[in-house]
């Protein structure tokens, strides 16, 4: 039986009483959330994907989450917004996603993994992604179910 998130159940697949989730494997939550950048891919409606964009992700426990420097604004973040459905590519190697909305009681903690990740290399850079406008666009990767 896959065990359940805390924080995000997704109700749309329930089996006696509990939620099913697919879920990060260890090296993956290792392999993305220590990657400098990834690349994400939305699809339009037509099903076509947008070109690659470079974003840095950041894990936060068994969770990993992505943010829009450009706030509301971002084209990438507009796209995950229309169609949830989207891919991320760390290291060659893509991973079909679902983008969420992340919890907002989660904004301090996610701030603090950007600070404790991003700081040291790129310290002018970390201000723009845990401003108010960035952090409203917190989205959380979700493995897609059935994946191999």
């Amino acid at each position: 039986m896959v065990q359940a998130r805390s924080f995000y159940p997704n109700s749309d697949a329930v089996l006696e009483g509990m939620f099913l989730m697919a879920m990060w494997t260890e090296d993956e939550l290792d392999t993305i959330g220590e990657a400098a950048e990834i690349q994400i891919v939305t699809y339009r409606e037509d099903g076509s994907p947008r070109k690659p964009v470079p974003i840095w992700v950041v894990r936060v426990g068994n969770d990993l989450f992505i943010r829009s420097v450009r706030g509301r604004f971002g084209g990438w973040y507009q796209g995950a917004r229309e169609n949830t459905d989207g891919d991320i590519i760390v290291d060659g190697t893509a991973h079909d996603v679902t983008f969420e909305p992340a919890d907002s009681g989660l904004t301090a903690t996610i701030d603090d993994a950007y600070h404790t990740k991003y700081h040291a290399k790129s310290p002018t850079h970390v201000a723009p992604i845990v401003a108010p406008s960035a952090a409203e666009t917190t989205l959380r990767l979700v493995p897609k179910q059935g994946r191999e």
